[in-house]
């Protein structure tokens, strides 16, 4: 069907339609990455190099698109990726976790969410909550023990953001508090974009900058950003401590090596995703896509794979399952779906990646997410860049 005031027919319309929502600077925080954004285009270019070659008349009936990802029977191999404050409309974090409940996948909730687990877990009971190591072993055993209080079916320990703080790619500040120097300096931007203005104004007033998640009362966002980037990085050792204090499925978040990858397994984990933080961390590092191949080598056969980072069409799923995930996660796409239509622009989102898989597969041949291989992706010379180097 053709794009409709109420119905956008690819990830990049809803982009459009987010940019023309959103003021400037909330817009520039979904898009931008670290330094010169060169991993954050990289993670979706990517995926233009790898092809295809189609099969003809292979007599198929229905696709078999469900999968299950950390205990978690999914009805087609997308999750949600945990990303922070999403400021971009008044529902926020719930929208999307029920547009994903029902499209029947997995909602990532981020620590620095702008609306409780608990609330978000009601909304959509396969929720994962995501954490990141701060405040030392106690400080992390009382996030884990509120987690599964809340209803988290699962831990995404994320790994792959290491403070950066190089955003020389157009990523803006963002306000410790709503003074008066600020809101006239934001004013502008808000009165420029009056239909985003007009449903937070009719929501209660302005997003909010507190981070719920992290204790009660919420504390502000730098409060919880200053103690998670004060805290040491952990050391393997503590990552396995920390799986040993929870009990169901434990992802952890931003694997690029194979040996991190092999650690990971040593570690308990359930699952990895090989991440890169969406460009937002280490620019330069090669896009996921890349680097998951030579993860799947080392440990494809003892562990979930996930991939998070770039997609942007069912194709590109179906790309990722070939090379050895299990699935994958979105996070900007999700939020350009909420930005431009709320709940009903991410259940678009969704579909429009549902269908991509389901015709992909129709194209291929092939009857099942489960029998895609290696040799149904077309990979030219050098795009694994970096397998020789990684390998351990």
């Amino acid at each position: 069907m053709a794009s409709t005031r109420d119905w956008f027919e690819s990830v990049a319309e809803a982009q459009r339609r987010a940019r023309r929502r959103l003021p400037r600077s909330v817009y520039s925080a979904i898009l931008a990455g670290a330094e010169r954004g060169v991993t954050r285009s990289d993670n979706e270019q990517a995926f233009a190099e790898l092809g295809f070659v189609p099969r003809i008349a292979p007599g198929l009936g229905p696709r078999e698109l469900g999968t299950q990802v950390m205990g978690q029977d999914v009805a087609f191999p997308v999750l949600i990726s945990p990303t922070g404050v999403q400021a971009v409309h008044p529902d926020a974090e719930v929208a999307v976790a029920r547009a994903a409940n029902d499209a029947g996948t997995a909602m990532g909730l981020s620590s620095f969410a702008s609306r409780h687990l608990r609330e978000v877990a009601a909304a959509n009971p396969r929720t994962f909550f995501q954490v990141y190591w701060m405040g030392g072993r106690d400080r992390v055993a009382q996030i884990l023990e509120q987690a599964r209080a809340n209803g988290a079916q699962g831990i995404i320990l994320t790994l792959d953001w290491t403070f950066a703080h190089r955003r020389d790619w157009g990523s803006p500040a963002i306000p410790e508090r709503y003074d008066v120097k600020t809101l006239l300096r934001l004013a502008p931007e808000a009165l420029a974009r009056p239909r985003w203005l007009r449903d937070f104004l009719r929501a209660g007033g302005p997003p909010a900058l507190t981070v719920p998640n992290m204790g009660d009362p919420a504390p502000g966002f730098f409060q919880a950003y200053g103690e998670w980037m004060m805290t040491p990085l952990p050391t393997w050792e503590d990552i396995a401590w920390m799986r040993s204090q929870w009990d169901g499925p434990f992802m952890i978040k931003g694997v690029s090596h194979p040996e991190d990858a092999r650690n990971a397994v040593a570690a308990g984990a359930s699952a990895i995703s090989v991440s890169n933080h969406g460009g937002n961390n280490l620019d330069g590092t090669p896009a996921a896509i890349r680097l998951l191949p030579a993860v799947v080598e080392a440990v494809g056969g003892e562990i979930e794979i996930v991939l998070d980072g770039g997609i942007r069409r069912g194709s590109d799923v179906v790309k990722a399952l070939a090379l050895g995930a299990r699935a994958v996660m979105i996070g900007r796409a999700a939020l350009w779906g909420l930005a431009a239509n709320g709940q009903a622009g991410v259940t678009n989102v969704l579909e429009i990646l549902r269908q991509g898989i389901d015709e992909t597969l129709v194209g291929l041949g092939k009857a099942s997410v489960h029998d895609l291989t290696p040799d149904d992706v077309l990979v030219p010379e050098g795009f694994v860049r970096t397998r020789s180097a990684l390998r351990a």
